[in-house]
Parts: structure tokens; sequence; C-alpha cells
């Protein structure tokens, strides 16, 4: 599904029309990326969380050559489904 796919969803499930939900949708994505790359995190119960993890420095190689080549450490985004989410998308069995 992409974002326009999206969009259309929202747009059905929310009864409002496809410009609404595409204007409640950026801005809600534009929030959180803002909100992440401020070193805030973002949770959305019984969806997940979205926060900034740090990446260690570490010691790469350069696939062409072989080379070794230093990677810095780094920033990253990283989301962890909610509890809701996960047991939606693979159900548990019962015993």
């Amino acid at each position: 599904m992409n974002k326009g796919e999206l969009v259309d969803a929202v747009a059905e499930k929310a009864s409002v029309t496809k410009k609404q939900a595409d204007a409640v949708l950026t801005a809600a994505l534009e929030a959180i990326v803002e909100s992440v790359s401020s070193g805030e995190k973002v949770t959305l119960v019984g969806f997940g969380s979205f926060e900034p993890r740090d990446r260690k420095a570490r010691e790469g190689r350069n696939p062409k050559t072989g080379a070794k080549m230093k990677i810095p450490a780094t920033k990253v985004p990283a989301f962890s489904a909610g509890k809701l989410f996960k047991e939606k998308v693979a159900p548990a069995k019962k015993k």
C-alpha cells in the first residue's frame, strides 16, 4: 500500500474527502518526523512507537574493493510495533 492508497482507505473509513484525509495524514506524519528528529519518542497506543536510536561507530568494508573503512556513529529512526498491532499481524495460536 502506498500513500495514495492509504489516503483513499482513510477517507473511506472516516467518511471524509480524499483531500481532507491527505491533509490530516500528511500533518500527522510531519509531526511524527519532527518529534523523532528532535529526540522525542512518539507512542501511538495499540499501534507502536517511533524513536531515535543511536547507532555506534563500526568498521565496515567497501563491497567493491574489500577495503576496511570506518562507519561513523549516527542516529537512526526506529519503529517498534505495539501489542495490538503484533497480535493482528500474527494472531496467537490457541492451545
